[in-house]
């Protein structure tokens, strides 16, 4: 049997970052994430978090288009700010608009996130993201989702942020995407702490497995993991047969119930599974989960203890 899990134990976010636990806390829901919570929900939520050990916690301006860190900021407030570690991110503005834009976030502000990989769309953008949680520093900061902007965040957002870093204003620079092969370009680009890397190595996906990750470990950058569920199926093949957000192929779905029912034989579940298999990897330092509720939470933190057979 493998040894179980501590979502409190904590790794060092690269070779000079903050220490982050185990396991943490993806705020992607607080900001009404395909449904609308309320603040108490949000809060209750983060609470849960905070007592089953868990100090990392990771939003984003485009999370609610600033509702994710609004509600973050409040549900820390008054804890100790020594003992909790937020990673936010740049490469969005947000912009007052008359309608509210069309979003997979509920409820949300008239806000319009707009790209922005500049210099000083950077600096706003902290400033900006530290005002909505109430906060005078940031831990970690990505630069967000820069797909189709590798250019402009090469002159603008990364040596920013390396700037910052290095005058001690924030603690670590990393970038956060949904693909391989730009996140390895800048790790030989850029002098990151670390990456975030959402839904590229997980049991149905492992893109990240023969290049990015050997290299980080190698590097000693920090490895990320969120999207472990690739965004359902892996949580739950029958109910949420979701593939990084769109309905699952067929024969995803049934490699899915296959893993199911081969994890049930073995006294165990699918995402418990799922969520080891990404902690497993010598080179991840933290896997990230979305929750939405204080029981989500107390289940995310029972698969990541439960034992689980090789």
């Amino acid at each position: 049997m493998t040894p179980a899990f501590e979502p409190s134990e904590r790794r060092r976010f690269g070779r000079r970052g903050p220490w982050v636990t185990r396991l943490g806390l993806g705020c992607a829901p607080l900001g009404n994430l395909f449904a609308a919570v309320s603040d108490h929900e949000a809060g209750a939520t983060v609470d849960a978090a905070w007592r089953a050990g868990i100090r990392f916690f990771d939003t984003a301006p485009l999370y609610g288009h600033g509702l994710s860190e609004r509600r973050l900021g409040e549900a820390l407030r008054g804890r100790p700010r020594d003992e909790f570690v937020v990673a936010s991110k740049v490469g969005r503005l947000l912009v007052p608009t008359s309608a509210v834009p069309e979003s997979i976030f509920i409820d949300i502000p008239p806000l319009e996130p707009v790209f922005d990989f500049s210099r000083d769309g950077t600096l706003r953008s902290i400033e900006a993201s530290l005002e909505r949680l109430g906060l005078d520093r940031l831990d970690i900061v990505h630069v967000h989702d820069p797909d189709d902007h590798a250019a402009e965040a090469l002159a603008g957002a990364f040596p920013a942020l390396c700037d910052l870093r290095d005058q001690g204003v924030i603690g670590a620079v990393g970038c956060g995407m949904n693909q391989v092969g730009l996140l390895r370009r800048f790790v030989d680009e850029v002098d990151l702490d670390g990456v975030l890397l959402a839904g590229r190595y997980t049991l149905l996906d492992r893109a990240g497995a023969d290049d990015l990750l050997p290299v980080c470990h190698e590097r000693e950058i920090a490895v990320v993991l969120g999207g472990v569920f690739n965004s359902g199926i892996l949580a739950d093949p029958e109910r949420a047969p979701t593939f990084d957000y769109r309905p699952a192929e067929a024969a995803l779905v049934e490699r899915a119930r296959t893993m199911r029912d081969v994890c049930a034989r073995r006294g165990t579940t699918l995402p418990a599974a799922a969520l080891q298999f990404a902690l497993r990897h010598d080179a991840v330092t933290s896997v990230i989960v979305g929750a939405r509720s204080g029981d989500e939470v107390q289940t995310d933190a029972a698969w990541v203890t439960g034992e689980v057979p090789d």
